[in-house]
């Protein structure tokens, strides 16, 4: 419990001391105070939670023990492990500043491996690691050349535009690294002879290609090449997808720059022009060529070869399976018929013998009558 301290009273001899700074002193002014602060704070704390001061206690020092073990995950995770330690070749120091465009900023901030999957946080630690082994205040007196600093002013541009999230978008748009790759991107005649029909090749060579395109998809989760086994539905939803892929990956990291010190609007005009032109002619290239990406991988695609002879299974088995049914239904009409026909022949032969029958009684009516009429007569003329 808080406990209340009683100052001491005044001696009774004092007195106000006769001085300017007495004389001088401001009235007595009241004022509204605001209860703020962290002692403020943690006495509400510990009111609404009905927490007694060790209790109170206690909790701050499990709050402080949880932000540190976050803090100590972020920074020493396994997905910061050996961020921004990869070898540095020696072609980094001779990179030119003023020539940032062409600079792999990736490469120049050690996030070769990451690339766009690096987080801004692994882009923070390694930009800091760069920073105190490249900081020019740091290299003073250990070198005479002129580009002492000329590297560590790639550092920062590296950060500036890896840490700017559009600016970071139009690069990884045309990332040389990635740029690199594409070019190796599989042909027609890397699937000639025998590695026509090799399945392991076809997926080994396609998958990284897909995995790589993906980046650039507005449409979230995106459907990669599968598995041979895959079903008919699930590849064709893979080709319906990248035949209507969605990217929004654009050019404008290569625009041109107005000429440095131009301040004629007729310039710039022609520039954003230009920019604008070959922005659209770039899009327009890397939609063909993407396209043209999936209709090889279509053309060579082994599943659609195993779909087509599953669906010609089932047709021949539907085909034989209607053969068989047909030719039963052929013989059970055959054995109808010939029951037809056999009843209605018996019902001939019993008609034929009921008319033989018929005539035979009418013969026979008719002999009797003519002797009944003969014996009438004979008896008429005796």
């Amino acid at each position: 419990m808080a406990s209340v301290t009683v100052l001491p009273a005044l001696p009774k001899n004092w007195a106000v001391p006769d001085s300017p700074a007495a004389q001088s002193l401001a009235p007595v002014v009241q004022r509204k105070l605001i209860p703020a602060g962290s002692a403020y704070l943690a006495h509400v704390r510990r009111a609404l939670q009905n927490l007694s001061f060790e209790a109170h206690d206690k909790l701050i020092e499990q709050d402080r023990l949880r932000i540190e073990a976050l803090r100590a995950d972020e920074l020493n995770g396994e997905d910061h492990v050996g961020v921004g330690d990869d070898e540095e070749s020696p072609e980094l120091a001779l990179l030119d500043p003023k020539e940032w465009k062409k600079q792999d900023h990736y490469q120049v901030l050690g996030l070769s491996r990451l690339r766009y999957k690096a987080t801004p946080e692994q882009i923070k630690i390694t930009h800091r690691k760069k920073v105190l082994k490249h900081h020019p205040d740091k290299k003073a007196g250990q070198s005479h050349t002129t580009n002492d600093d000329a590297f560590f002013k790639c550092i920062q541009k590296a950060h500036d535009v890896l840490t700017n999230p559009e600016r970071r978008r139009q690069f990884d748009s045309v990332d040389p690294h990635y740029l690199a790759l594409e070019e190796d991107a599989p042909t027609a005649a890397d699937f000639k002879g025998n590695k026509a029909n090799d399945v392991d090749f076809f997926f080994k060579a396609w998958a990284p290609v897909y995995e790589m395109e993906a980046r650039f998809s507005k449409k979230t989760p995106v459907p990669l090449l599968g598995s041979f086994d895959d079903p008919k539905d699930k590849v064709e939803a893979f080709y319906d997808f990248w035949y209507n892929f969605d990217s929004w990956r654009s050019f404008e990291y290569l625009d041109k720059e107005v000429n440095e010190g131009s301040d004629s609007r007729d310039d710039k005009r022609y520039t954003e022009k230009k920019n604008k032109s070959e922005r659209a002619r770039r899009k327009k290239e890397d939609t063909a060529r993407l396209r043209s990406l999936v209709d090889l991988t279509l053309t060579l695609d082994p599943r659609i070869k195993r779909i087509k002879q599953e669906e010609k299974d089932i047709r021949e088995a539907k085909k034989k399976n209607k053969g068989a049914a047909e030719g039963k239904a052929k013989a059970e009409d055959g054995n109808q018929k010939a029951e037809e026909e056999a009843k209605r022949k018996e019902e001939e032969e019993k008609a034929r013998a009921e008319a033989k029958k018929a005539k035979a009684a009418a013969a026979n009516a008719a002999k009797k009558a003519r002797r009944q009429q003969r014996a009438a007569e004979a008896e008429a003329t005796s």
